[in-house]
């Protein structure tokens, strides 16, 4: 049997940056590693070599199975120099080097590991689903793919998401709002403005205007609600008027805030002189740290770290709160081997020894939950 270790070192070796996206031989490898474990396996394709990919191992408790998450793609390389092979999955002073090692291809090998250890367990208990997601970089492309294709779909008991957090459990996050907003304008020779119409001036009004709301909404574990302006793209040359005005919206919102409803607000606001459309749309995710099926995966937890353990969110928003539609909104926790800092980073990095635990508390929560 693969260990997680080596596990993570494969999936890093294949290349799986998003954009442009293509997540098939990762896909397909897994598929096959779990066919041949005993899993039923169903490839979901939802556009040129986008893959997601369900994995089921029945029980035979009638109660709800229990469930882990995660994405496939990667981000890009960037600029900078690497100094490690980005896909060459070197270890290192106990450092596996590699784009995508923490963010999150370490977190998929270990609960997948930490599944083939466990069969038997999951067998005799209520069963047990994976969902491995592409696009989820994008903004969860993959994970809204199955949500509406309803491939997979099964009430689920519990949901962890092996995202990069240290091995912490992690009960929340914010949502993703991002906006794209237009303002047109009509063009005119650049010595005679006034017989054209600026769009630069009605795209900066309307910023200026974003930038003077305030947000009230908060949340007593995740703070208050953002807003940014990402980025702006406006006229061909300088001797003409621009016709078309372009910005992007960055909104980070909390738990009671209604994306919809935010999005309605934000055109009356701006008026009809600008166009505002979504490009991602991904909701808040948050549980309650009472729930019985949290408080067990602290409990798994609390022996990996010195401090005891407090309710966390995380910064950056994940395939949960897209998948609570198709797994019938079960209590999630964010939780995997990967170093957050390390997530994006030039010579990005996760320690062998938070992957060798991770297969141990996943494995531990399968055992309690089974």
């Amino acid at each position: 049997m693969i260990d997680a270790i080596s596990l993570t070192q494969e999936l890093v070796r294949i290349p799986s940056v998003n954009p442009p996206g293509d997540e098939e031989r990762c896909a397909r490898y897994l598929a096959g590693l779990l066919a041949d474990a005993g899993f039923s396996v169903e490839l979901d394709v939802f556009g040129p070599h986008r893959f997601n990919l369900v994995a089921v191992l029945n029980g035979k408790g009638e109660g709800k199975p229990l469930g882990f998450t995660g994405h496939l793609d990667t981000v890009p390389l960037g600029a900078a120099r690497w100094e490690h092979d980005p896909f060459g999955a070197e270890i290192v002073d106990g450092k596996l080097y590699g784009r995508g090692s923490s963010d999150m291809k370490a977190g998929i090998a270990a609960f997948i590991v930490s599944c083939l250890q466990a069969r038997d367990t999951i067998r005799e208990g209520n069963g047990l689903r994976l969902l491995l997601t592409g696009g989820e970089e994008t903004g969860c492309d993959g994970a809204r793919a199955l949500a509406a294709s309803g491939k997979g779909a099964q009430a689920l008991s519990l949901l962890i998401v092996g995202e990069p957090t240290a091995n912490y459990p992690c009960i929340g996050h914010k949502g993703a709002l991002w906006l794209e907003g237009v303002a047109f304008g009509k063009t005119a020779h650049g010595s005679m403005p006034e017989k054209g119409d600026n769009a630069i001036y009605k795209a900066t009004r309307a910023i200026e205007t974003l930038r003077e709301m305030r947000l009230e909404d908060q949340h007593p574990l995740m703070g208050r609600a953002t807003l940014n302006i990402g980025t702006f793209h406006a006229g061909l040359n300088i001797n003409s008027v621009p016709d078309r005005a372009t910005f992007t919206v960055d909104m980070r919102t909390v738990p009671g805030m209604v994306h919809e409803c935010l999005c309605s607000k934000l055109r009356n606001l701006l008026g009809n002189g600008i166009a505002l459309e979504p490009l991602v749309d991904v909701p808040p995710l948050h549980s309650e740290a009472g729930n019985p099926a949290i408080a067990a995966v602290f409990d798994v937890c609390a022996k990996y770290h010195d401090a005891p353990l407090v309710s966390r969110s995380v910064p950056f928003f994940t395939d949960g709160s897209t998948l609570g539609p198709l797994t019938g909104n079960p209590p999630t926790v964010i939780l995997g081997p990967g170093e957050p800092a390390m997530a994006h980073q030039t010579d990005e990095y996760c320690h062998t020894a938070r992957i060798e635990e991770a297969v141990t508390i996943y494995r531990s929560i399968i055992e309690a939950h089974c």
